[in-house]
């Protein structure tokens, strides 16, 4: 009981600590799809105590409700990408949130510029069989409506990956329990933010 709540303590003293740190910025999950952005960014938001913003979502509304798959069908990637920067980059000018971006959003120059300015970069990095696995069931993926959607997979990761590279913090999105990768995200955030590494770090 008592190593319960010192850890209890510890986490809140993190908390505490990255907010103070971490100022008007936003946290920000970049990454491939299926790594757990939203899923994270959520759970995450709700430790901090932070709003959570989907990208994706906001997109879609700012498009009267039109999905993601149907922008792409109807307007075109270049159109969407367009749009998704513009998107990301009103969202970074609404202070401490954590905010999920989309596949493709972090490797655009001027919107890693921009979230370098206003945020703190999460890559939730994810290998090919892990994105594939939670992704192959759903029809909302329009980059991957091939032949071949594992081979794209492996395609898109070794394209986007130098890119995703540049982010502040890199956490291995993998199957375990989404709590624990959120404490990674939370130990990792108050090194990056606050120069020291603190007691019951990474916890197993």
């Amino acid at each position: 009981m008592p190593e319960i709540l010192a850890r209890q303590g510890v986490a809140q003293n993190q908390i505490a600590d990255i907010l103070s740190a971490l100022g008007p910025r936003a946290i920000v999950f970049v990454g491939m799809m299926g790594s757990g952005k939203s899923t994270v960014g959520r759970r995450l938001a709700a430790r901090l105590r932070l709003p959570f913003v989907d990208a994706d979502h906001e997109i879609e509304t700012r498009h009267g409700g039109m999905t993601i798959t149907e922008i792409f069908a109807n307007h075109g990637e270049p159109y969407f990408r367009e749009g998704e920067a513009k998107v990301i980059s009103a969202l970074l000018d609404g202070g401490a949130q954590v905010l999920a971006t989309g596949g493709g959003a972090f490797l655009r120059e001027d919107t890693r510029a921009r979230i370098r300015d206003k945020a703190v970069s999460i890559w939730l990095k994810a290998d090919g069989p892990t994105v594939l696995r939670r992704v192959k069931r759903r029809s909302d993926r329009p980059l991957l409506q091939t032949e071949d959607p594992a081979a794209t997979i492996e395609r898109l990761i070794a394209a986007r990956e130098p890119f995703y590279g540049l982010a502040d913090i890199s956490i291995v999105s993998r199957d375990v329990p989404h709590d624990k990768i959120v404490d990674e995200c939370i130990d990792a955030l108050h090194e990056y933010l606050c120069g020291t590494p603190v007691a019951f770090a990474n916890k197993t």
